[in-house]
């Protein structure tokens, strides 16, 4: 690290400490060379994700998207809030994990699909039907079908 005043690479840390929101660190530092104390903050970076839409419209990833589509899924199911947001942050790990920056809609849709599928049955349907755009009651039982020959 520079020192601000005398530009020497000549610095060192002589207090560390968490900032309040414990999302970083506050450091003290003294140049070897002036003498001259100054604070720096170290934080980590996230690189924001972007989710393709269907229509290829390009928006800011938002995880309340998700959990909100899981809850309108799970209502009035024995799902409790702590497996939805255990759920949620298993999908966001797997969106984060990517090389890529970008991920399209359909792709964290079938995450949410998967992970229901494992959560509840009624809700992973529900969720389907909705995602899926069944056309008819056809389509639907099909859905049904699959579900029920799978044991769940």
């Amino acid at each position: 690290m520079k020192c601000p005043f005398c530009g020497s690479d000549n610095t060192r840390v002589i207090d560390s400490r968490p900032v309040d929101d414990d999302n970083s660190i506050r450091r003290r530092r003294i140049c070897d060379n002036c003498a001259r104390r100054f604070t720096t903050y170290e934080r980590i970076e996230i690189i924001p994700m972007v989710v393709i839409k269907k229509d290829n419209n390009r928006e800011p990833y938002d995880r309340s998207k998700i959990q909100a589509g899981i809850m309108r899924a799970c209502h009035k199911r024995p799902v409790s809030m702590k497996m939805i947001e255990k759920t949620v942050d298993e999908i966001e790990a797997e969106i984060y994990d990517r090389t890529e920056r970008e991920i399209r809609s359909e792709e964290i849709g079938e995450m949410v699909i998967k992970r229901l599928q494992q959560l509840d049955p009624v809700a992973y349907v529900r969720f389907a039907s909705v995602y899926r755009e069944f056309k008819d009651v056809e389509t639907f039982m099909e859905e049904l079908k699959k579900v029920l020959a799978s044991g769940n």
